[in-house]
């Protein structure tokens, strides 16, 4: 979905790829300062839900995105790309719940909650040439 190739000349398609890069490059400059201890004096703090917010703005904003992407595209596109999100959406939340139930259950590793959103765009891009390739 990201390619900058010729694939992608649709209006639809190059808008996705500017909010994309536009809502990416915010939650990784965010990321970034706070990896190198730009927040380290609010962390713990009530005012670090800011913080949290802050980076969880990008996430809701690149799920519009691609949304709008689906809204924006003809009915081919908007078909393959709501059966790729629907069938990642539930793949991930499966694999979440599963482990879980692995943490509570059999001692797995606790893994962040929100590893829920870059497991998702795991499963996005690892079924897309199965739906791309799928028929039904």
């Amino acid at each position: 979905m990201l390619s900058l190739a010729k694939s992608n000349t649709t209006a639809a398609g190059r808008k996705y790829v500017v909010r994309t890069m536009a809502f990416m490059g915010g939650y990784t400059a965010v990321n970034v300062a706070a990896i190198f201890g730009a927040f380290d004096e609010i962390i713990g703090k009530p005012v670090a839900w800011a913080l949290a917010l802050a980076v969880a703005a990008p996430v809701a904003g690149q799920i519009w995105a691609t949304l709008s992407l689906m809204r924006e595209s003809d009915e081919y596109v908007r078909a393959v790309v709501a059966k790729q999100f629907i069938i990642a959406a539930g793949l991930a939340m499966a694999l979440a719940t599963a482990w879980g139930f692995g943490e509570s259950y059999a001692g797995a590793y606790h893994v962040p909650a929100w590893m829920i959103y870059p497991l998702f765009w795991a499963c996005f891009g690892l079924i897309a040439p199965f739906v791309r390739g799928s028929s039904r």
